[in-house]
Order: structure tokens, then sequence, then C-alpha cells
């Protein structure tokens, strides 16, 4: 079996993906793939996490897992998602870095299903709102205990993904930018479902959020008429289209944290497009550009 672990950042999809592949089931179904509802197994994989602590499961909390997934259905590719499984967010900072534990858990995961063929999916977020918005998830209020002391400059995803890949050697790892899913919303959908070619409906669900109804309207009728187009070509109609009939409230967000400068903003801008440039060169890296 092959089973796909989605396992955040936490404020990249909001649990998009897994809702557009449960739209998708059916066409899902007949290919061998399974996306459950988070809710049916989540309970259980935190307990298997937690009881196991990295030591792989026996044929019997493997069956049990699967049991609580696939409700006594077989299935030869198993989807399963959640923002937390590397931590919760009250976690996510710490030590000057972006999800310390991120390769222990993500080995803690792997060794779920240890026979697996396995898949790790992973999106991305710059760090200028990737922090306020994980702020604004945890829940807390103060803004200095929350950051614990973490200087937000040192904060690196190539790090964070380096650390999982190393936790995870025969496992394929894709990566991408939550700030291009709008773009390549349909090839993640392809990656998570298997790389079949199955027709999926819903991949212009994140452009639908960012883009005037009129324009998603013409862009899908530019795209009808252009059946011959590459997936690149495609990618470009869109960002073309986006430039031209985004709604900027959607595209356009407000940082307000204390001591949070327009210099600092930038720095850490310009630090993400290092890390990202950084990542889609790693070694075993599979990294979906726009």
């Amino acid at each position: 079996m092959d089973v796909v672990f989605h396992i955040g950042a936490h404020c990249t999809d909001d649990d998009l993906l897994v809702r557009s592949l449960i739209r998708n089931r059916e066409t899902l179904a007949a290919h061998g793939v399974a996306v459950p509802d988070p809710q049916s197994y989540r309970p259980v994989l935190r307990e298997m996490l937690v009881a196991l602590r990295g030591a792989p499961a026996s044929d019997e909390m493997q069956t049990a897992m699967l049991q609580a997934a696939l409700d006594g259905k077989t299935a030869k590719r198993l989807v399963l998602t959640n923002p937390s499984f590397l931590c919760m967010p009250q976690k996510a900072l710490a030590q000057h870095m972006l999800y310390p534990m991120a390769g222990e858990k993500a080995h803690w995961l792997a060794q779920l299903f240890p026979g697996a063929r396995q898949s790790f999916l992973f999106g991305l977020r710059n760090p200028a709102t990737f922090v306020p918005a994980l702020f604004a998830l945890s829940k807390e209020r103060d803004f200095a205990a929350f950051i614990a002391g973490a200087d937000p400059v040192r904060l690196s995803w190539k790090d964070t993904v380096q650390r999982i890949r190393n936790a995870l050697p025969g496992a394929e790892l894709t990566v991408w930018c939550n700030e291009d899913t709008p773009l390549i919303w349909p090839d993640l959908m392809q990656v998570a479902a298997g790389d079949g070619a199955m027709d999926l409906a819903g991949g212009d669900a994140v452009l639908a959020k960012v883009m005037t109804p009129a324009g998603l309207a013409r862009l899908n009728g530019f795209l009808a008429d252009s059946p011959a187009l590459d997936p690149a070509a495609r990618r470009r109609a869109a960002a073309a289209f986006l430039d031209k009939y985004a709604i900027p409230e959607a595209v356009e967000e407000e940082i307000d944290l204390p001591g949070w400068t327009g210099e600092l903003i930038e720095t850490l801008t310009d630090r993400y497009a290092e890390d990202i440039a950084a990542i889609a060169a790693m070694p075993g890296i599979r990294f979906l550009a726009a």
C-alpha cells in the first residue's frame, strides 16, 4: 500500500486539499485511492504516535489504524492529513527554529506503516506572514510569550525541510510554497492522488478564493478553448489572469505585530526566497513550482 501524509504546515491550506480530494472520492476510489474523513483516523493515529514514540507499529496496530481510516474497505493508496502531525501550533516555534521536532515527528509518522511506500507533502509559507497567522491560530494573547524569544530572522524553512528529508530516507517528499497554490493546485491534487491520469474536479478551488468570479470564468473559458496547453502553459495563463483579476484584499496581507517593521518584513521575505531556492535544489525533494 502507498500511504500519503500531508503534514502541513499550519496556516497553509486549512484542510482544503483533503476537502478537494473528498469531492472526488468516487473517481479516486475507482483508481484505488482512499481519502477518508480526517475525524475517522486523527484520534487513533495520535494515540498510536504517543504510544509508539518512533517504534514501528505492529501488524495488529496497523490493522487497527487501517480499520479506523477505511472502515473495512480496501485501497492501494491512502491519503492522511493533519496540519498538526508535526506538532500543535503553539510548539511550532522554538530554539530559533520552525518545527524543531520536525525530523523526529516525521520519523514517528513513517513508523506507523513501516512496510508501506510512503509520500510526504509539506507546504511552506513566508515567515513574514506565517508567524502572524500561526500566532492567531494559537489563540495566545501575548506575542512575546508565543514567540518565546525566537529571532524571526533565524527561522529557516531550509533547515526544517532538510531535517524532514534526513528523517525519511526512503520516502518521497513533495514541497511547495503556499503563495503559489492558486497556480499549482491541480498539480498538487494529482501528486496527492498518485499522479494518475485522473480528471479531478476542484482544480480552481484556490483561484476561486483570490480571483473575481468574472475573472475566473474568463480563465476557465480560455483554458476550455485551449485544451492542448501543457501544465506549465496553463499555470502561466492562470498567473496572467490572476494578475488582472485578483481580489486585492485576498492577496494582500496586513502585518501588525509589535516590533515588526517594514525592514524586518522585507528581510524575512528575502531570506524566504533564498530558502526556497535552496530547497528546490535539494536532492530527493520534489518541488512544485508555479
